[in-house]
């Protein structure tokens, strides 16, 4: 893992960045509000819990592969102060282009859902509509200019959010 950022830089940017909104946000907002999920939304608690559940560890697994792609091939961070000097395409950032923040959404939901606090809830949906209109607006612009044509051939095959099927290879 030569010119690969030291292990301490990830740490620092996931405890200030995801850490800050699965963690620190959503425990505000549950000291706040404690509107539940089953009684706005009359859903059985141990369906909520039992999504949640899944929610959160597919969230958490895919969170640590693609935080494992910008370390070993993106040769950077999640951090967009120590950002990565290579464009990853490949695992699962060959199926979407955003696999880290889906994974943090996903954790989120499932934080929402096994606490069963319709606040958190809101929060993702907050923290989904401020990301997609950074990474339309500002991200994916900027990821154009840094790696040109192989960015833009990259964002023509391969969905923001919802994952293909199959996953891109570039030069195919």
């Amino acid at each position: 893992m030569e010119n690969a950022p030291p292990i301490w830089k990830h740490i620092k940017a996931i405890i200030i960045l995801p850490g800050t909104v699965i963690i620190l946000i959503p425990s505000i907002l549950k000291s706040y509000f404690s509107t539940t999920m089953t009684s706005f939304l009359h859903i059985n608690a141990l369906f909520l819990i039992i999504t949640g559940c899944i929610l959160l560890s597919s969230g958490f697994l895919l969170f640590c592969k693609s935080n494992h792609l910008f370390h070993k091939q993106g040769k950077g961070t999640l951090a967009p102060w120590d950002a990565t000097t290579q464009l990853v395409v490949q695992g699962v950032y060959a199926h979407t282009r955003n696999p880290m923040i889906s994974s943090v959404l996903c954790m989120l939901i499932g934080r929402a859902c096994i606490e069963n606090n319709i606040a958190i809830l809101t929060w993702a949906a907050i923290f989904f509509i401020i990301n997609n209109t950074y990474f339309i607006y500002s991200e994916e612009p900027g990821l154009e200019k840094k790696f040109g044509k192989a960015y833009t051939n990259y964002k023509n095959n391969v969905p923001r959010w919802i994952p293909r099927r199959r996953p891109w290879r570039p030069n195919t």
